[in-house]
């Protein structure tokens, strides 16, 4: 069977790094190493590129950045090559002179040094006539590309050992017969209304080859979610919840370039023992009644933990655990202190989201007839929409601190006392605190002393997750309510270093709390713990042994489903003594019925 499109794609990510790294558990130290490893996959990324995938105070990149650049770099178009020599070949006769193509390569674009010149010279001059055919150098050029990735992946299925990392399944047979795995017949899919899970056992024979026998290190969770399943009948709102005090706060999850979502963190002080009505929900922006933001359907949750805003240590207190329609929530009994509130999502649906691009660049600003500056009307509207976003608490007003939260998400800055007495002069302002009409106002200034350069503007477009066409694709906000019957809560936003290391620890534990652990067939000290929530399964893998350990994941016999990995095969390198989450995965329609079925296998060391 051939390989589908996917598992390629993971294989040449897998080669091409372990072209260059001995294990893709080793993290990329510095743009070098990207370069060559982008290099070993066939590309060859232009040093704009790397400054991009490489910005300023970069420390490290992994495997899975490494995996989300690939998709984004494509390869050189060698007749693209072919139409940039002959604009340089005033001859017309196929060649370029060494002084032409010196002059080129050292005075425009990314600029090389004499030296480099000489070098792509001396390889490309096969006739040694002092002339570049650049016909036969695009052709050395693409041959070698192709080399690259040949060898790469030559190199992978020689190693017995690399093999296992990129298919856990049928180790025995040759690469072309790599494929799915058989589906699972129908008496062992689950009943639609009770959700179970199965694992299955190898039963081949112990006469077989060794590396067959390896199979039995693999085993598989089967979980049938019946359609349309967005309410649960658990949880009854509480019926004199209007009469409780209460408290909503905003925020937004936004969506790195290197695929992690981050967003603010809530501190909730808790004056006296009280019964708690937690919920959060995405934050519909748009006018029209029937047609809600396109986010709407992003899952989120809250995780509530106890612990220092200075330190990575915290105990997870609870989650929102249930769901009504696009809220999801939690009821029960909080002590009198001090908490931290985690905003979450999985990353299944606001992923999937960002594969719409934009299909032509929106204006931002015009001029009118007398030459002043304006923004445009989709501009307005675009920030109209953010102002909803950074108006945390809802006022209709933003203060010095929620217009700095923006700031830091847009520039990395703050606006210090004295800047804000500036704004406060200059812009509408109401109880010392800016207008929409305020905000408006600051933006037209920042377009004004661009002179109608829209180049700032839409740094700070991007940063708030807008495409160029001003759509909003790699961002969700939300909002957060809290109900307490007998007391007033205090909630705050706050920015914590270690609130996405928090957060993982929150997650892993909640779903290690819930779900029982089982260890994989012949590895004790590996265990996979799955939980199945109200919308979404979610894996945890558990190394408890001295040695890291490489689990193949193989969710192709999964129906409607979408996983948070962005790819159905994918492999897991779990440190030693170590706890992981492994993927979470969602509906792609929640109208239909939905199978998660993740084959699990331990690729052993040789």
């Amino acid at each position: 069977m051939q390989r589908s499109e996917e598992e390629r794609f993971y294989m040449t990510c897998r080669a091409a790094y372990l072209s260059v790294f001995r294990s893709s558990l080793v993290n990329m130290t510095s743009k070098d190493q990207l370069c060559s490893v982008l290099q070993h996959a066939g590309r060859n990324p232009s040093q704009k590129a790397l400054d991009k995938y490489w910005p300023p105070g970069t420390k490290k990149l992994n495997f899975d950045d490494f995996c989300e650049i690939l998709k984004k770099e494509k390869t050189a178009e060698p007749d693209q090559l072919m139409r940039i020599f002959k604009k340089f070949d005033a001859n017309c006769d196929g060649n370029i002179s060494h002084d032409e193509l010196s002059r080129i390569l050292t005075s425009s674009g990314e600029k090389m040094s004499p030296k480099e010149v000489d070098e792509i010279f001396s390889l490309a001059d096969v006739n040694k006539d002092g002339k570049l055919d650049y016909a036969e150098f695009c052709r050395l050029l693409e041959s070698t590309v192709e080399q690259c990735q040949n060898t790469a992946l030559e190199k992978l299925e020689a190693d017995a050992k690399l093999k296992r990392q990129n298919f856990g399944n049928q180790l025995d047979i040759s690469p072309q017969s790599l494929g799915s795995q058989p589906e699972l017949p129908a008496s062992e899919i689950q009943p639609r209304t009770e959700p179970e899970t199965t694992q299955r056992k190898d039963s081949r024979s112990s006469s077989r080859p060794s590396s067959a026998r390896s199979r039995r290190s693999s085993s598989s969770t089967a979980i049938t979610m019946g359609a349309g399943s967005t309410k649960s009948g658990r949880l009854a709102e509480p019926i004199s919840l209007q009469d409780w005090h209460h408290t909503l706060m905003r925020g937004c999850f936004y969506l790195e370039e290197d695929g992690t979502i981050v967003s603010l963190q809530y501190r909730l002080i808790i004056p006296e023992t009280t019964s708690v009505y937690l919920t959060i929900r995405p934050l519909n922006l748009s006018p029209i009644p029937d047609k809600p933001s396109p986010w709407m359907c992003v899952d989120t949750a809250l995780y509530v933990v106890t612990g220092n805003v200075t330190k990575e240590d915290s105990n997870l207190v609870c989650f929102t655990e249930l769901r009504d329609k696009e809220r999801f929530l939690w009821r029960g009994e909080l002590n009198a202190g001090s908490y931290l509130l985690l905003p979450f999502t999985t990353g299944c649906r606001l992923m999937r989201r960002t594969r719409k691009t934009a299909t032509k660049t929106a204006q931002l600003v015009s001029r009118t007839q007398s030459g002043e500056l304006e923004l445009t009307k989709e501009f307005k509207a675009a920030l109209s929409d953010i102002f909803e976003m950074i108006d945390l608490d809802g006022s209709g007003l933003l203060s010095l601190e929620e217009y700095n939260f923006f700031e830091q998400r847009t520039s990395g800055e703050k606006c210090d006392e004295d800047a804000w007495a500036i704004c406060k002069e200059n812009f509408d302002t109401r109880k010392n605190e800016l207008t929409r009409q305020g905000f408006m106002e600051l933006n037209l200034m920042e377009a004004n002393d661009r002179e109608g350069d829209p180049r700032d503007l839409w740094l700070t477009l991007e940063a708030m997750g807008y495409n160029r066409s001003l759509e909003m694709v790699e961002a969700c906000p939300f909002v957060i309510a809290v109900y307490c019957e007998d007391v007033k809560a205090t909630l705050q936003a706050v920015h914590l270093d270690s609130g996405i290391k928090m957060l993982n620890s929150a997650v892993q534990r909640s779903i290690t709390s819930k779900a029982e652990a089982r260890s994989l067939k012949g590895h004790e000290n590996v265990l996979v713990y799955t939980y199945k929530g109200e919308s979404r399964i979610s894996s945890v893998i558990a190394n408890k042994s001295n040695q890291k350990v490489t689990v193949h994941i193989n969710n192709e016999q999964s129906k409607n489903c979408v996983s948070s990995r962005g790819m159905s095969v994918f492999a897991v390198e779990v440190p030693a003594r170590t706890k992981m989450v492994c993927q979470h995965v969602m509906a792609l329609n929640e109208q239909l019925e939905w199978t998660y079925n993740s084959v699990e296998t331990i690729i052993p060391s040789l």
